[in-house]
């Protein structure tokens, strides 16, 4: 180990991702000694890594080829692709690599000490740091934030030993481009990698226990991404479920059984495991801190995330819920608020309002109360739906296959919950969340001079035609005739 690392440090931060850094930063921006321990030699944790930004480096990409196909209706055709596989894994790499090192100076220009090393707690005030090499040490702490995140899913039915069956991570590595792929899995990891694997030139089967895509996600906002998949991955099997896979002759034979058509038997070349994440909670000897861990491998943490152990915080994936690195990052500004001589800031509705997004082609994003649960509560709300046809914007990209809708309380006017699917659709809901932590109306949100022509304009369409005023669709009362 390094002989300048420290023995002690007031705050040890554990975990580099989305929840550890910033807590890290936020932490030291506030006059805190700190220390951040991760195991990677890039600082930013599994959504720099090997997640959220090398996954949507390639995505893209694959949007850029699907675009030069689309724009042949335009009459303006080009040649099919030359991918050079090589440079494009180092291409995404060097993304990975820029980004992380700029959180690695900005870890020093904050005196933040950063220890490449696995820790696990050996009691509640002492860390033993792993390095690479097996080296040990110790380091003991006066307060520790665990920001560890999560792992995938794997069901022992489906655990092969072998590179042709894949985690999400070993996907976005490239290996190959396999002429067919099975993903099993149709939730957003497993549709995002679908798509740029479809891109790149794979014929994609995705394997869906649920009755639909992105189960969970209202069904008006999937349908647009399913055509859109249908027509690009070679099957989509809804209600069906992947039994088992074993080797065969160099390739990896899946047996699946559906609903309809019982039990199949194919052949694929490469197999993704995307079913979904998992709490980093086990063998960090929480156990000897007296951290309390639920049911689910989730630590349990109170509503500033401290955990059973007064002076051990839990931040991001490791506590369960959403997993989502803007979540993470959330939960970092809690927690340091807590480490405060003042305690902990009060928690505000922007605080309950976690904005999700489905990168895919087109993209799928959503915020606050959905029709589907307000539906199941037995709860009264208006909805409001601007369908993208409608949009001159999205006319004139050749993408009129998106949709805006919006959840209302019919009493106060006020936006409950949104949901946008289409090119895009992750920048647009951020106007959605402002509104619905704000408290507005529909009126309101329709006040705002929206510039045209663009996508944003959708939503004020939606908050118009909430009270019958949308310029581009028929008012409610003449269209119910």
């Amino acid at each position: 180990m390094d002989a300048n690392q420290p023995q002690h440090s007031q705050l040890v931060v554990l975990g580099g991702g989305p929840g550890g850094y910033p807590a890290a930063f936020m932490a030291a921006d506030a006059g805190h000694d700190v220390t951040l321990v991760d195991d990677g030699a890039v600082p930013g944790g599994t959504c720099l890594r090997s997640g959220c930004i090398p996954s949507k480096a390639l995505l893209h990409v694959a949007r850029v080829i699907t675009e030069a196909a689309e724009v042949s209706a335009a009459g303006v055709r080009f040649a099919q692709p030359d991918i050079d596989l090589e440079r494009l894994r180092v291409w995404k790499d060097e993304v990975v690599a820029s980004l992380g090192g700029g959180v690695g100076q900005l870890a020093a220009a904050r005196s933040v000490r950063t220890v490449v090393a696995r820790g696990t707690l050996l009691d509640e005030h002492t860390l033993e740091l792993t390095a690479a090499n097996g080296e040990t040490s110790r380091l003991s702490f006066d307060q520790l934030i665990l920001a560890t995140g999560s792992l995938p899913v794997w069901p022992k039915s489906l655990a092969v030993e072998s590179p042709l069956v894949m985690d999400s991570a070993e996907a976005l590595g490239l290996p190959d481009v396999p002429d067919r792929l099975l993903v099993v899995g149709g939730g957003y990891i497993g549709l995002e990698m679908g798509t740029v694997y479809a891109a790149l030139g794979a014929r994609v089967t995705v394997v869906e226990m649920a009755g639909a895509l992105l189960p969970g996600v209202d069904g008006d906002l999937v349908r647009p991404l399913s055509r859109s998949l249908a027509e690009r991955f070679e099957s989509i099997r809804l209600n069906t479920s992947v039994e088992r896979l074993s080797l065969e002759d160099g390739r990896v034979t899946a047996v699946m059984v559906s609903e309809e058509q019982g039990a199949a038997t194919e052949s694929f070349d490469r197999v993704l495991v995307a079913v979904g994440r998992r709490p980093n909670s086990e063998g960090l000897g929480l156990e000897a801190a007296g951290v309390r861990v639920g049911a689910k491998g989730e630590v349990v943490v109170d509503a500033v995330g401290r955990t059973s152990c007064d002076h051990v915080l839990a931040v991001g994936d490791v506590c369960g819920g959403a997993m989502l690195a803007h979540r993470a990052t959330r939960d970092a500004r809690r927690v340091v608020s807590a480490l405060g001589e003042t305690g902990p800031e009060a928690e505000t509705p922007a605080d309950m309002l976690v904005p999700a997004v489905a990168f895919t082609d087109p993209e799928v994003a959503w915020c606050g109360l959905t029709e589907t649960d307000a539906r199941e509560a037995g709860q009264k709300v208006l909805v409001s739906r601007f369908p993208w046809a409608a949009s001159g914007r999205a006319q004139a990209s050749g993408r009129p296959d998106g949709l805006t809708k919006l959840v209302i309380d019919p009493e106060t006017g006020c936006v409950l919950g949104a949901g946008v699917v289409g090119v895009g659709a992750g920048e647009l809901i951020a106007e959605a969340v402002l509104a619905i932590s704000q408290g507005l109306t529909t009126e309101e949100m329709a006040a705002a001079i929206h510039p045209h022509p663009t996508l944003s304009e959708t939503i004020c369409e939606a908050a118009e035609h909430a009270s019958g005023r949308a310029v581009h669709m028929l008012p409610r009362r003449r269209r119910e005739r």
